[in-house]
Order: structure tokens, then C-alpha cells, then sequence
């Protein structure tokens, strides 16, 4: 279940704005205002896409209780690996292609 906090937070996070999500979620401005004031919040339907979307941005949420009976619930961002390459100092003949 995604609580109203998580899907403030995973927004932060990204950076994304309303209009953004708006945009790649089909769900309108004013119903993801209105879920993050905590005023209503969508259908299952609509909370799965806002997770698919936030997922597949690196944001990973947390149920009440998961890895500590008395956390609530939570948002994290994936750690990326990043391939930077070979740094110049490590360079040498059997390397540089």
C-alpha cells in the first residue's frame, strides 16, 4: 500500500514536479494535490502506477515493520552502480584500446 508520506517523499526525491507526474502518470494535477494533502487518494489502480512510475526511478518503498517491527513506513533511492570507465591513472598498454 502506498500511504500518502511515501508518495510525497518518493516525488521529492525524483525531483519530479505535479505537472511531471501528471504527465507520465495520466493521473490529473489536482488528484495527486489532493492525494498528497492527504484529502483522497486513488484507487489501487492508479496508487500502482504512481509506484511503477517512482520504481523505475530508482525509489524503493518500504512497508510498516520491514526490517524493524516498531519502523513505519518509507521511501529509499536505489544506489546506482556507476561504469566510469578506466581513470586515466590506471591506464597502461594492455588497457587502452
Amino acid at each position: 500500500m502506498l500511504t500518502v508520506a511515501q508518495l510525497r517523499a518518493a516525488r521529492a526525491m525524483t525531483g519530479m514536479t505535479v505537472d511531471e507526474l501528471a504527465a507520465v502518470s495520466g493521473v490529473s494535477k489536482s488528484m495527486i494535490e489532493k492525494a498528497e494533502a492527504g484529502q483522497a487518494f486513488a484507487d489501487t489502480e492508479i496508487t500502482d502506477r504512481l509506484r511503477n512510475i517512482f520504481e523505475s526511478k530508482g525509489i524503493i518503498f518500504i512497508g510498516a515493520g520491514e526490517g524493524d517491527i516498531a519502523a513505519g513506513p518509507g521511501v529509499r533511492m536505489r544506489q546506482h552502480s556507476h561504469d566510469e570507465g578506466i581513470h586515466p591513472r590506471d591506464l597502461n598498454a594492455a588497457n587502452d584500446g
